[in-house]
């Protein structure tokens, strides 16, 4: 073994990111869950009402950002960690509207 890898094993950040990773894949499955569930209800509503929910709509699309923003973690494209350790996001992602505004 080279000095860099066994370096690069003593990194604690390293090992703490790792432990982060596991606990916001099964805030990730929860999330799934959950959304799921709106998703079906949601559905439910159209099918018997004709309309759908506000609340759901919202709801729905704050879960959807907050399985975005776990994803971006877990795949190293942002440093950011979802709630717990950061603010619930309310509605959608920053990029994703900065896109949506250079497509209008």
């Amino acid at each position: 073994m080279t000095n860099e890898i066994k370096e690069n094993l003593k990194q604690q950040a390293t090992w703490l990111r790792g432990l982060y990773m596991l606990m916001f894949s099964l805030f990730y499955g929860i999330a799934e869950v959950v959304l799921f569930a709106v998703v079906f209800f949601q559905f439910l509503l159209i099918l018997f009402t004709g309309k759908t929910n506000p609340r759901l709509l919202k709801l729905g699309q704050t879960i959807a950002t907050y399985i975005y923003q776990i994803i971006q973690y877990l795949t190293f494209n942002s440093d950011y960690q979802a709630y717990p350790f950061g603010a619930w996001p309310k509605g959608e992602p920053s990029e994703l509207k900065k896109q949506l505004k250079i497509l209008e």
